[in-house]
C-alpha cells in the first residue's frame, strides 16, 4: 500500500501530527512569499522557487548535452521557477559517474553556451524579462566514477556495495593537489560562456563529499574538520582569486550522510564510533549530529559562499534519506521509515544551516516532492518561519516542469502532474540494458516520451 494516499491538506496535516512531526513539517494555506522576488547576491530574481540539479544522463560521450539535454532545460526555462541550477557536470572525463554525463572542458563549452542562452531566450519569450538565475553544478564522482573508482578512505560498507577490496590504492594528496585545478579550470570556463554561478559540489558521497568524512585518512586532506574541508575551501579562495570576485559561487552540501543500507532496508554492520559520515552521530549514525555542517556552513559564507543547498544521503547506499519515496528504485529497497520521517529529517536539517548563516547567504531546500501537490504549502510555511530562502524541487521537476507557472497561474499545484515517488525515473538511471549502457532518465507516469523508453528496455516487467 502506498503512503502517500491523502486527498486534502486535512489528511496529510493529521498524518503529520499522528507521526509526531507537526514541529518539523507545517503548511500555509496559500502561496504568496514564495511568488514574492528575491535578491541573491547582487542578483534579484523574480520568485523564490526552483529546480535542483537533476542528472538527465543524456550527454553524447563526450560530455556534451544531447538533444533531450536541450529538452529538458527548455521546459525548465519555460516552467517559472527562477532558480535553474543546471545538473552535475564533471570536470574531467574520468570523473564521470555514467558515460552519459555532461563533462565542461574546451571542446564542449560551445555547447553549454549554447544551452545556456536558449534557457535564458526561452525563458524571456514566456515571461517578458530575463529574471532568473543560472548555474553549473562542478563535480568529481569519486567512488563511483563509472569507468574507475576514487576513493578517499576506506568505508567497510560502501567499499562492500561497490567491491572495492581492501588494498585498492586510495587518491594520494598530490592527486588531489592536481584535481583543484580540473574544479578552477572548469569554473573559469562556466564563467566565460556566461553562468551565473558555479556549485562545488559536496553532497551524495561523490567525492568532495566523501573528504568532508575523512576522518581516517592520513595527511592534509583527512582528520579534522580543517583538513577534510581543506579541497573545497582551496577550490573556492582560488576561483575568487581567479575570477576577480565576480563569479558567484554555490555548494550543494550534505548535511547528514548516514550510513548504508543493504538490500532489505537495514543499516550494514558499523563500528562504534562510526567515523565514515559527515553530519552523523558517532555514537548512533542513523541520527544527525549537525554540528560540523554547521560550522563549515558559517566558514563557507566567510569564504564568500552565496548559495548553500543543502541536501543529504547517498543514492547508491540510502536512497530513502536523500529523497523519501513510496516505491523504492530497482536495484533498492523498501523505505524502512515512512517517508515523511525523511522530509521532516530534510527540513530540520535546512533549518539549521539557514539559522546559522542567517541572511549571509541564501538556502536552498530539498525532500519537497513526496509532499505532490502540497508541497509549495510546506515550502510557504518554512519561508515564512525564516527556515528557507528558496524552495526547490528534483524529481517534482521531472514530473512536473512547469510547476511554477501553475502555481502563478492557479494559485496550487495540479493532482495529475505531480510526482508520485516510485523512483521509475532512478530505474532508468540504472538499467544497463540499454545499447549505450546509460539509459537517459525522466518522468516515466508522466511523460509519453520516456514511457517509450522504458517500455522498450523491458523495465515494466520488472519494476
Amino acid at each position: 500500500m502506498p503512503f502517500f494516499r491523502y486527498r486534502s491538506l486535512d489528511e496529510i496535516v493529521a498524518e503529520v501530527e499522528r507521526l509526531g512531526l507537526s514541529e518539523q513539517i507545517k503548511f500555509a494555506d496559500k502561496v504568496n512569499e514564495l511568488l514574492k522576488p528575491l535578491k541573491v547576491g547582487e542578483r534579484k530574481i523574480w520568485n523564490s522557487l526552483g529546480y535542483h540539479p537533476m542528472e538527465g544522463c543524456d550527454g553524447t560521450s563526450d560530455g556534451r548535452p544531447s538533444a533531450l539535454t536541450w529538452r529538458r532545460y527548455e521546459r525548465f526555462a519555460s516552467g517559472g521557477g527562477a532558480l535553474i541550477w543546471f545538473e552535475a557536470t564533471a570536470v574531467t572525463p574520468e570523473g564521470r559517474a555514467n558515460p552519459r554525463q555532461l563533462c565542461l572542458t574546451d571542446e564542449t563549452a560551445k555547447d553549454f553556451e549554447a544551452l545556456l542562452n536558449m534557457v535564458r531566450k526561452v525563458h524571456k519569450e514566456v515571461f517578458g524579462e530575463e529574471r532568473i538565475l543560472c548555474g553549473l553544478q562542478l563535480t568529481h564522482s569519486g567512488r563511483y566514477c563509472f569507468e574507475k573508482p576514487v576513493i578517499a578512505y576506506h568505508d567497510p560498507a560502501l567499499d562492500k556495495k561497490r567491491g572495492i577490496p581492501p588494498d585498492y590504492p586510495v587518491i594520494s594528496d598530490d592527486e588531489l593537489d592536481r584535481l583543484q585545478d580540473a574544479f578552477v579550470q572548469a569554473a573559469k570556463l562556466a564563467w566565460k560562456i556566461g553562468f551565473d554561478f558555479v556549485d562545488i559540489k559536496q553532497c551524495h558521497r561523490y567525492l568532495l563529499n566523501e573528504l568532508l568524512a575523512a576522518k581516517t585518512r592520513k595527511g592534509k586532506y583527512g582528520g579534522s574538520l580543517e583538513n577534510r574541508t581543506r579541497f573545497a575551501r582551496e577550490v573556492i579562495q582560488r576561483i575568487r582569486d581567479e575570477t576577480d570576485g565576480k563569479l558567484m559561487i554555490a555548494t550543494r552540501l550534505n548535511a547528514y550522510d548516514g550510513p548504508a543500507f543493504d538490500s532489505t532496508g537495514k543499516p550494514m554492520e558499523y563500528p562504534r564510533p562510526f567515523l565514515y559520515g559527515f553530519g552523523c552521530d558517532e555514537n548512533d549514525p542513523l541520527a544527525m549530529d549537525l554540528s560540523e555542517p554547521v560550522q563549515w556552513a558559517k566558514e563557507l559564507v566567510q569564504l564568500g559562499v552565496k548559495l548553500i543547498n543543502v541536501t543529504m544521503g547517498n543514492p547508491y547506499a540510502s536512497p530513502h534519506i536523500g529523497r523519501p519515496f513510496d516505491k523504492p528504485p530497482i536495484d533498492g529497497y523498501e523505505p524502512p521509515e515512512h517517508p515523511l520521517v525523511g522530509v521532516a529529517r530534510h527540513f530540520t536539517a535546512t533549518a539549521a544551516i539557514k539559522q546559522a548563516v542567517g541572511s549571509q547567504a541564501a538556502v536552498v531546500g530539498t525532500g519537497y516532492s513526496f509532499l505532490r501537490q502540497f508541497l509549495a504549502l510546506a515550502g510557504e510555511a518554512n519561508k515564512r518561519a525564516g527556515l528557507v530562502d528558496i524552495v526547490a524541487v528534483g524529481r517534482g521537476a521531472i514530473a512536473y516542469p512547469d510547476y511554477v507557472r501553475d502555481l502563478l497561474q492557479h494559485g496550487q499545484l495540479l493532482v495529475n502532474k505531480v510526482c508520485l515517488a516510485v523512483s521509475f525515473c532512478t530505474a532508468l538511471m540504472r538499467t544497463k540494458e540499454h545499447p549505450l549502457k546509460q539509459a537517459p532518465t525522466g518522468c516515466v507516469p508522466r511523460d509519453p516520451l520516456y514511457a517509450e523508453i522504458y517500455r522498450r528496455l523491458g523495465l515494466t516487467k520488472r519494476h
